[in-house]
């Protein structure tokens, strides 16, 4: 039971580093300072959840994963070259991360599904709760930054 749930937690885990990674990427292409601040601290939110699930793995007696995976890599390798070659928008660059936030909130979601201890659920669906808020603020922005319909 327990190697389940530190496999089931390493997945959470990758998931918090490619949303780190992917808001990193994200903030360095677009172009208004503030949404440049709003994606540093969803990166900042993604950071401090794999360092808790982290932590909770080591817990659990087991190795926590210290990366993101291939699947995040190829994404923001993807990225990258949509905005080398066609300049992306904020409003593209911000719908792009809002379908990445809308498979981790999955992710967490379908884990909090799990038959967990107390303990760990009650970790999992706080860090849940806090993911949801912030794909709620940055499908905010994405319709801030919406082009303007003629």
């Amino acid at each position: 039971m327990t190697t389940n749930i530190i496999v089931l937690l390493n997945a959470l885990i990758e998931t918090s580093k490619d949303g780190e990674r992917e808001f990193m990427k994200a903030a360095k292409e677009v172009r208004h300072s503030s949404v440049n601040d709003a994606l540093l601290e969803s990166a900042e939110l993604c950071s401090r959840d794999a360092r808790e699930l982290h932590n909770l793995v080591l817990e659990l007696g087991g190795r926590p994963k210290s990366d993101g995976s291939v699947a995040g890599m190829l994404h923001r390798g993807w990225l990258g070259l949509k905005s080398a070659v066609g300049g992306l928008t904020d409003h593209a660059i911000l719908a792009d991360c809002e379908k990445e936030e809308d498979a981790a909130e999955k992710r967490f979601h379908d884990a909090l599904e799990q038959d967990l201890p107390a303990d760990v659920n009650a970790v999992v669906e706080r860090l849940y709760l806090g993911l949801a808020q912030d794909h709620d603020r940055i499908r905010a922005l994405r319709d801030q930054y919406a082009p303007v319909k003629a």
